[in-house]
């Protein structure tokens, strides 16, 4: 059994910062890779960023990239999604998300949403022209 639960959603003006987090709790955090994924109304669930077990690679959704920066703190069982110079369409819920797998795992892995056996509840953030 793995729980998520996400924070830090909020409204905030084009150009402007948010940091979300993700607790997790249920399993050895620091064994397991993280992701985070959104979705907008209308559209489907899309990835964003991921982070290996020792947070040694990191991988980008290329619409945020050189914009967003993935981090995690094993020790506080906490995975975290910087956004800088967020724009409008950036819109969405964020959701957090623990893979089925461990280890060292691809590119390919991360970015699969079947690849992720557990998801939180989803923290809010809009973005206003």
């Amino acid at each position: 059994q793995v729980q998520l639960v996400e924070s830090g959603g909020g409204l905030v003006q084009a150009g402007g910062s948010l940091r979300v987090s993700c607790a997790a709790s249920g399993r050895t955090f620091s064994s397991y890779g993280m992701g985070w994924f959104r979705q907008a109304p209308g559209k489907e669930r899309e990835f964003v960023a991921a982070i290996s077990w020792n947070g040694g690679t990191k991988y980008y959704a290329d619409s945020v990239k050189g914009r967003f920066t993935i981090s995690r703190d094993n020790a506080k069982n906490t995975v975290y999604l910087q956004m800088n110079s967020l724009k409008p369409e950036d819109t969405a819920a964020y959701y957090c998300a623990a893979p089925r797998g461990s280890g060292y795992l691809a590119s390919s892995y991360y970015r699969t949403q079947d690849s992720y056996g557990y998801w939180g509840q989803g923290t809010q953030v809009t973005v206003s022209s």
